[in-house]
């Protein structure tokens, strides 16, 4: 999945020149926490956050001693060195660079104009999505070595099941880097005797340990 597929195309702007006054006001009217700051050609200059705003207004408790504050423009606290992504990238990239950056929003631009925005609300659905946990159905956990052909394996299992796939996630044994773990995701309420079939064909399943049914 890339980035295009996911990201708001309809984002509130604003220049450096409006205050930070605008910029709470939009935030208020959108129910947003982040605004690109753009150029009149539409080129990303900056980005100003909830965060950013709140950095630089006073408590409210003594806003009205300080009205001046909130008439500054938005170059005086955007932030400048701004990460950003381009539509054609993968979903998985941009969720790594929000991970290695501590990000909550990532502007989409291409040939430096703003295009779009993700946020981290965004990747969070993206991945309920991907995973198939907002749909009715139940997970297995199986332990495998880390040898190929161990997937097809389990599947095969699964279609001899009649038991339709939701969703496939592999990631690495903590405790042993020769094996991995596959959470699977079935369109199934009771996988009793999925479980039973996988364990008698020699795969360790981890979850759901149900008791009566020996591992």
């Amino acid at each position: 999945m890339i980035v295009e597929e996911i990201m708001k195309t309809d984002v509130a702007v604003l220049f450096p020149s409006n205050t930070i006054a605008d910029a709470m006001d939009v935030m208020e009217s959108r129910k947003i926490r982040h605004i690109p700051i753009i150029d009149k050609e539409g080129k990303l200059v900056g980005l100003v956050t909830v965060a950013k705003i709140r950095e630089a207004t006073p408590s409210i408790f003594h806003a009205n001693e300080h009205p001046e504050i909130i008439k500054k423009p938005l170059e005086t606290i955007m932030e400048r060195n701004v990460i950003t992504g381009h539509p054609l990238d993968f979903v998985e990239e941009a969720a790594g660079l929000f991970y290695e950056h501590r990000i909550s929003c990532m502007p989409i631009i291409n040939d430096r104009k703003l295009v779009g925005i993700v946020t981290e609300t965004d990747l969070l659905r993206t991945m309920v999505e991907l995973t198939g946990a907002h749909q009715p159905g139940s997970q297995i956990e199986i332990k495998v070595p880390n040898l190929a052909g161990k997937l097809s394996d389990i599947t095969t299992v699964i279609k001899n099941r009649n038991a339709n796939i939701l969703s496939v996630l592999v990631y690495p044994d903590k405790s042993d880097p020769l094996y991995k773990i596959l959470v699977i995701r079935l369109q199934t309420m009771n996988p009793t005797a999925l479980i039973q079939d996988l364990r008698l064909a020699g795969h360790h399943v981890l979850w759901p340990n149900i008791p009566g049914i020996s591992l």
